[in-house]
């Protein structure tokens, strides 16, 4: 003979739990969601570096350097290139200046596209989480945390 019947856990609390570990998740991971996908859009166009005539805003270096390389400086600078001899000049064969191919500008604008949909879509989480979510104090806590941790753990 069996003994009494299990009571079955309810699935709707179970999915309520879910509901609220992925909101707590997704709050303390926002900031950092946010920071990735607009420092990657910037590196998308080589906005970060300098090349040419171009030389990025020192902040853009900086964040791009985070992004990188987990450190908010910006690179040591390259010595000069020497220059070359007039014979060696002449005898060099000139490098083909190529632009990138049409299927790479397409790509860059699509993730592009998808950089800015995921600011927008985190964005939009962050608000459903605390204008639905029971404790909007527990969010805002973590929040502020996942923004101030990866801010506190570069400074070090």
């Amino acid at each position: 003979m069996t003994g009494p019947a299990k009571p079955r856990a309810n699935p709707a609390l179970r999915l309520a739990l879910i509901r609220r570990i992925h909101s707590w998740l997704g709050l303390f991971i926002a900031p950092s969601v946010v920071f990735f996908a607009l420092t990657g859009a910037v590196q998308l166009y080589g906005l970060h570096e300098a090349h040419g005539a171009y030389q990025p805003p020192a902040i853009i270096e900086k964040l791009g350097m985070v992004h990188k390389d987990q450190v908010f400086k910006t690179k040591p600078k390259r010595p000069a290139a020497k220059p070359v001899a007039a014979g060696a000049a002449a005898t060099a064969k000139p490098k083909a200046e190529a632009g990138p191919k049409m299927s790479v500008a397409i790509l860059k604008a699509l993730f592009l596209v998808v950089a800015l949909a995921l600011v927008a879509s985190t964005l939009l989480g962050v608000w459903m989480a605390q204008a639905y979510g029971r404790d909007k104090r527990a969010g805002w806590i973590l929040l502020a945390a996942g923004a101030v941790l990866p801010i506190l753990l570069v400074a070090l």
